[in-house]
């Protein structure tokens, strides 16, 4: 409600800014393909970097969110998914959020793995400093325009463009691969979200760190990562083949 009022061309500048480093590198490559999926690998410092920014979504913290999407793959589209549209729209979009579990489960177990990691287990605890701290330097610099854009614009926005993947995704679109669940290939949520639209395309090869895999396909956070190889901060790329067969 505040944004209109706050509005500058610096503070868009600045939630745009963010918006590229908190959900195309914090969620997208961070929380997503690389802590869940494990589709590259990396130095631990950048490893906890994508894991600190992935927590300024204010999506909570690492293992959570892992083990939730974890979940979501292994029980996709059933009635043990925690959040899939057969449940309904609404539900898989948004309300799903407003518990824990929707069947009381400790979706931690999921995400054993990180929870071996003492930092990665302080960091889910303690998800929210980072988007405090984060929210305390813009306001300092920028006032409440830089604090009104850089944090509740933006959050609120890549909230809705994760949540998309989960319901526009997995309900309209196509098909490259004939998997068990409703996921699809979106176009509007891929450009939105950093690549990570082509959701039937993830679903088929989850490991895979290239979600986008026609010639069509954008995927940014591929060519991030890409990009970052020819640097050497990451290593051991694992793209999945190109679909041979026709799209349904």
């Amino acid at each position: 409600f505040a944004a209109p009022f706050t509005f500058s061309w610096s503070a868009l500048a600045v939630a745009a800014f963010l918006y590229w480093a908190s959900c195309g590198l914090g969620i997208s490559m961070g929380y997503h393909r690389l802590l869940t999926h494990r589709g590259f690998e990396t130095s631990k410092l950048f490893y906890y970097v994508l894991a600190i920014l992935g927590t300024t979504n204010y999506q909570g913290g690492p293992i959570r969110w892992v083990g939730t999407h974890r979940i979501h793959h292994r029980d996709s589209d059933t009635d043990h998914d925690p959040h899939s549209p057969r449940h309904g729209f609404l539900w898989a979009h948004l309300l799903w959020c407003l518990c824990h579990d929707p069947l009381g489960r400790d979706v931690t177990l999921a995400a054993k793995d990180l929870k071996k990691d003492p930092f990665l287990v302080w960091l889910d605890r303690w998800f929210w400093v980072p988007q405090v701290v984060l929210g305390i330097v813009l306001a300092l610099i920028g006032g409440w325009s830089w604090f009104i854009w850089g944090i509740a614009v933006r959050t609120v926005f890549t909230y809705h463009v994760t949540w998309a993947v989960n319901s526009a995704s997995h309900t309209w679109g196509y098909k490259n691969f004939a998997t068990s669940d409703d996921s699809r290939n979106n176009w509007w949520v891929a450009l939105l979200s950093w690549g990570e639209g082509w959701h039937n395309n993830h679903h088929a090869h989850q490991r895979s760190a290239r979600h986008g895999l026609r010639w069509y396909e954008l995927d940014p956070t591929w060519w991030t990562l890409a990009f970052l190889e020819k640097l050497h901060v990451v290593r051991r790329l694992y793209a999945a083949p190109a679909p041979t067969g026709p799209r349904t």
